[in-house]
């Protein structure tokens, strides 16, 4: 690559605790560069109204600030272009003379990198389109795990630890709706700091088995009479037999979001009906839910010092890759074949067309759907990535 490149930086979707780590390595390595360095407020918004801040001025200690620092610097958007949003971004792209555009974001992100790839190709551009991965909600196809999924699997995994105690004080069911349309990771999370056999959450509920209310139901019966207490963690997205959302299915007056996704996060309405059909059903009293929401995302102080150690990393690595390879691409973590202690982490490059616009979900290895727990297995793949740090606790009773 000439050492005049034009390059354009951008955010897209839902921030995470450290996805300013991957902005931040790639503004360090592209400075080294010698090269031009833009970033569009909004994400592919900013694009197409051409809102652009110029990069190449930040100071080194700036940067250090930056990049422990949660939320999106840049800005985001939930804007899914299509093909004549694409085109638009293209046209931009190419009056600028920019010939490098990193986007950082999940799988929407993805697929307009591809479309804007391969309409460049068309019109023989020279434009090289690098998707930088970030999500919470971790299904990446083609990546062991993504950046920004560590930091809130630590915070949901810390929260539910917090409620065992609270509930071992003044037992009652407790229900926490967590953030997962489509894959359970985030929500199998909740179990990763038990250390006694009777600690909560004692029963996990995901999006990638069909969701039954008599069992639900029954298998907090079970749970109460034996320990006089039951929490409970539940993904946003459970679906029943028929794969259509409960949320769907009880909710009177549907909101959709710019995708149009009916929305899953923006009320308490899942978790109020399944605590009143608790009440209802096992006349317990003492029954609450709340809907965790935005706090899993960037709330601050509960970053994996792990997970940042790998956001800042993919920065770096996506302008190495991006000088070794001249085709547009995705750079991930390469999927471990054995979970254990001895954690390393590898970085690779994946196709576009192979991660854009696909759905990981969480494998049938990792939960166990006749106990509505995870297994072993999940808790060796995740574990590490929470890292270490975390308070230590005791309990007398």
């Amino acid at each position: 690559m000439s050492s005049n490149n034009n390059i354009l930086i951008a955010q897209g979707g839902g921030p995470t605790n450290v996805i300013n780590q991957s902005l931040a390595g790639i503004i360090i390595n592209e400075k080294k560069e010698k090269s031009k360095i833009l970033g569009s407020i909004n994400g592919v918004n900013g694009i197409v109204n051409n809102n652009f801040i110029t990069l190449n001025n930040i100071l080194s200690k700036e940067i250090t600030t930056l990049r422990n620092t949660p939320g999106a610097a840049l800005g985001s958007t939930r804007d899914k272009p299509d093909q004549k949003y694409c085109e638009e971004i293209y046209n931009v792209l190419k009056k600028k003379k920019i010939n490098k555009f990193y986007y950082i974001g999940g799988n929407d992100s993805s697929d307009s990198l591809r479309i804007i790839s391969q309409y460049s190709i068309q019109k023989g551009y020279n434009l090289q389109c690098i998707h930088v991965p970030k999500t919470i909600d971790n299904d990446l196809v083609y990546n062991d795990h993504t950046p920004g999924f560590g930091s809130a699997a630590k915070y949901v995994a810390q929260l539910f630890s917090g409620i065992n105690f609270d509930v071992r004080s003044l037992p009652g069911v407790y229900i926490g709706v967590v953030m997962g349309r489509h894959a359970g990771f985030l929500t199998a999370s909740s179990s990763l700091l038990r250390s006694k056999g009777s600690d909560g959450p004692h029963l996990i509920f995901i999006p990638e088995f069909s969701f039954n209310i008599k069992e639900f139901i029954n298998n907090i019966n079970s749970v109460f009479n034996k320990y006089g207490r039951c929490v409970v963690a539940v993904s946003e997205g459970i679906k029943d037999k028929n794969n259509i959302l409960y949320s769907k299915k009880i909710q009177s007056s549907n909101e959709y979001d710019d995708h149009g996704n009916i929305q899953l996060s923006g009320s308490g309405m899942l978790g109020d009906f399944l605590a009143n059909e608790v009440k209802k059903k096992l006349k317990i009293s003492r029954v609450r839910a709340d809907t965790l929401g935005y706090s899993q995302r960037c709330f601050l102080g509960s970053a994996s010092e792990i997970d940042q150690k790998e956001a800042f990393e993919i920065g770096l690595k996506a302008v190495s890759f991006s000088n070794m390879h001249r085709d547009s691409f995705s750079i991930g973590i390469e999927e471990r074949k054995i979970f254990s202690q001895k954690y390393k982490v590898k970085f690779i490059v994946n196709k576009l067309t192979n991660i854009a616009g696909k759905t990981k979900i969480m494998p049938v290895k990792f939960y166990n759907f006749k106990k509505f727990d995870v297994t072993k297995n999940f808790l060796n793949y995740c574990k590490p990535l929470i890292g270490k740090k975390f308070p230590q606790t005791a309990s007398i009773i």
